[in-house]
């Protein structure tokens, strides 16, 4: 849903490329149903998503890399130390203080009331995200 979500935020930023990875993913899953519904009453395209593990070649690739929960952020950082550095907890540059440095929680198996919670928790987070990504990304220089 993250990754939806924030596609849909960067749509029209042709800079941004997009990705989500898992610290316990299978690889190849489509999106849940609920996810699905939420994604396309967003304007968001679910059937381009499929699930996948985080690799190393991808923590490499990674500028940024947005982990939802304080769990994940440290088994990512346990796994790929290279991460350090890189990898922050989603909700760690919430301008609201209820919302800062809490885990989003995963609604998987969840009736729709537990995914609508996930989404709104996000909808409020990501363009945190994305400030803080702008602000602390330097643009290319032109040649």
């Amino acid at each position: 849903m993250a990754e939806g979500l924030f596609r849909e935020l960067v749509k029209d930023r042709p800079d941004y490329a997009v990705g989500s990875a898992g610290v316990a993913a299978m690889n190849g899953q489509s999106a849940s149903q609920h996810t699905a519904d939420i994604l396309k009453e967003k304007g968001a395209d679910p059937s381009i998503f499929r699930s996948r593990a985080i690799t190393r070649g991808l923590v490499q690739q990674a500028t940024h890399i947005f982990a939802m929960s304080q769990h994940h952020l440290a088994a990512l950082e346990n796994e790929f130390p290279e991460a350090e550095g890189k990898a922050y907890l989603v909700s760690e540059f919430a301008a609201e203080d209820m919302l800062r440095n809490q885990d989003v929680t995963d609604p998987f198996g969840g009736p729709r009331r537990y995914y609508d919670d996930t989404r709104w928790m996000l909808e409020k987070l990501l363009p945190t995200v994305l400030a803080y990504i702008e602000q602390t990304t330097k643009p290319k220089q032109q040649a």
